[in-house]
């Protein structure tokens, strides 16, 4: 409904502009693409804009120890090294599945786990188009073989048992109980986080080696 004619022209314009904010899904990222978060096309997602998103995603909220936050660009990267030393011989373009496990979070942000459930359905199915036009544009199946989602699952849950306890504080006894501890998690794998720009590089040089094409 449009603002009524009998309103300052001032608050007419402002009315609606507000009209026009709340209906805008896309957002624009530093490369220029515009990215319409409810019908994303895989031709406006750049792996630039997922490395330097990523990067300043923090895990756990933030509540990690150190100068630095966990970020998401590293955990990616830590997730993927793990995958690759529980199944040596996974094709490579699976492992590059597992380094962008968590790409949609470039644009929606790491929610934890509890708000996730209480969001439900809605964030599921955004995070599922974006993961869907993610892998689209990098040459990967739009949903993942079964196998291929269960091994890069497994690899999370190691990388998340190693940060709870590492970075976030919780005992081994509490993360196991709470989090999981998944079978052969690498004890004694040491995570040092590293600051944005570094954990952006990182990622970006992986995406390299696992044969990501970054181009348009």
């Amino acid at each position: 409904m449009s603002a009524p004619s009998s309103l300052p022209q001032k608050t007419r314009q402002a009315a609606s502009r507000r009209k026009i904010d709340t209906n805008r899904a896309w957002q624009r990222m530093l490369s220029g693409r515009r990215l319409d978060l409810l019908d994303p096309s895989p031709m406006d997602i750049e792996i630039i804009d997922i490395a330097h998103g990523l990067a300043r995603v923090s895990r756990w909220n933030g509540q990690t120890k150190g100068n630095n936050p966990m970020s998401v660009a590293q955990h990616s990267v830590l997730v993927e090294k793990i995958l690759t030393l529980n199944a040596p011989k996974m094709e490579q373009r699976w492992r590059l599945a597992a380094l962008l496990h968590d790409s949609p979070e470039y644009v929606i942000g790491d929610m934890i786990s509890p708000f996730k459930y209480a969001l439900g359905g809605i964030y599921r199915d955004i995070e599922s188009r974006l993961e869907a036009a993610i892998h689209i544009r990098f040459g990967l199946p739009a949903t993942l073989p079964t196998h291929v989602k269960r091994a890069i699952k497994r690899a999370d849950g190691m990388a998340a048992w190693l940060e709870a306890t590492q970075l976030a504080g919780f005992s081994d006894a509490d993360a196991t109980k709470i989090i999981g501890k998944p079978p052969g998690t690498p004890t004694s794998m040491r995570i040092r986080p590293k600051n944005a720009d570094k954990a952006a590089e990182v990622f970006l040089k992986r995406f390299t080696v696992l044969g990501g094409n970054s181009g348009s």
